[in-house]
């Protein structure tokens, strides 16, 4: 079992989906938070998705997209400015869908997983391909 783990670690896709599933959860107790807290579901969808962002960044730079030699400034700079950039096309994918939802007369929470999904592929394959490239 050890060694499917040490096998699966050693695959950037796992690490990613390691990191984001940490990432969700900070994203989703927030925005469940505010929403409790009376906070509108778009508001409420951006503002956890912001916080999950901030998660993400530490756990991408540090154990998912790992080359040897951390990039130094101001490469380190560019590298942050695009996860960013990548981030607010997943912001966008969410708050367009958790708005779509609620227009439509979804529940905020499914329409924020449906949003989950889309933004998940987007941003891993640009972080993969642009950001961490």
């Amino acid at each position: 079992m050890r060694r499917v783990f040490n096998l699966a670690w050693r695959q950037v896709y796992a690490r990613y989906l390691l990191a984001s599933a940490v990432a969700l959860a900070g994203d989703m107790g927030c925005f469940l938070a505010l929403l409790q807290f009376g906070m509108a579901a778009v508001p409420a969808s951006l503002a956890g998705y912001s916080f999950g962002l901030g998660v993400h960044w530490l756990l991408s730079s540090r154990i998912v997209f790992t080359q040897p030699g951390a990039p130094r400034f101001p490469d380190r700079m560019r590298q942050k400015l695009l996860f960013v950039g990548s981030a607010l096309v997943g912001l966008s994918i969410t708050g367009a869908i958790v708005g779509l939802g609620h227009h439509l007369g979804f529940d905020p929470r499914l329409a924020k997983l449906a949003a989950i999904g889309v933004s998940f592929q987007a941003t891993y394959l640009l972080r993969r391909s642009v950001v961490f490239a």
